[in-house]
């Protein structure tokens, strides 16, 4: 059964085996729909919901996050906005830092977080419930794996989306909960926030429902990877053999390799 739509209230569509296509609503016949990796799930979507298409956001240029564009701009003659890169040929307008977007409701600001890649985007939009799509930027319990950028760069971009409201809803792109709480229950043991985060998202993937959106508030308590001044984590490094070396980008670099190899 299709997921009720309403104004800020972001609904996730699974694709491929983890992904996540965020659909947001703005109005009651039109909906936005965000990394569309794969066409079928979203054209499901509308078709059960009655809904037109009436843009698309995109927040990087990997393939399970736009594979799905260029057939859904076809079919809906929609626009489609993302990040300057020009390897995404399908953008009617390319975004930069700071740069601003009306799409019904939301005002969305765009801000540069690379790390992932290079050209990665996230999009903010304030209110009384803001809302952060930050694709494979911030996880739940996580942050992405660095391909493009360095452990510095992200450290930066994942600094710049937490002085962002602590109620804002982070809608990132994967369900990688658990396995991203297992990790954090390795760096940061004594953290009982985080261990009933992990039971609670135990439940809710045993219920087969998604663990996001998360809250910034949340991620705050609990991800290992925005928590990197806290004593805790340079601890849970050390007692892994591991240095946490004398500066928070240093701590961050050493928590990144470890949950690369873990």
């Amino acid at each position: 059964m299709t997921a009720p739509l309403s104004l800020f209230k972001p609904v996730p569509i699974p694709a491929y085996s983890d992904n996540y296509i965020w659909v947001l609503a703005v109005s009651d016949d039109a909906v936005i729909v965000v990394d569309p990796g794969e066409a079928q799930p979203v054209r499901d979507f509308l078709l059960a919901s009655e809904k037109k298409l009436e843009a698309i956001l995109v927040t990087h240029h990997h393939f399970d996050h736009v594979g799905g564009v260029e057939e859904l701009k076809h079919e809906h003659r929609c626009l489609v906005h993302g990040p300057s890169n020009p390897q995404l040929t399908f953008l009617d307008k390319d975004l930069r830092d700071g740069d601003v977007l009306e799409l019904g409701p939301y005002t969305f600001e765009f801000l540069e977080v690379p790390g992932h890649t290079l050209d990665h985007i996230a999009y903010f939009c304030g209110g009384e419930q803001p809302l952060l799509l930050c694709g494979d930027t911030l996880f739940a319990g996580g942050c992405g794996r660095i391909f493009e950028g360095d452990a510095a760069m992200m450290h930066d971009s994942l600094s710049k989306l937490v002085r962002l409201p602590q109620h804002s809803l982070v809608c990132c792109a994967h369900e990688y909960t658990l396995s991203n709480l297992a990790f954090a229950r390795a760096a940061d043991p004594s953290n009982v926030a985080l261990e009933t985060r992990e039971s609670s998202a135990q439940e809710i993937r045993a219920d087969n429902q998604p663990t996001v959106p998360s809250t910034l508030a949340l991620e705050l308590a609990t991800n290992p990877f925005l928590r990197c001044s806290e004593q805790a984590i340079k601890d849970g490094l050390a007692a892994a053999n591991l240095d946490p070396g004398a500066s928070e980008v240093e701590t961050f670099t050493a928590l990144r390799a470890w949950k690369d190899s873990f």
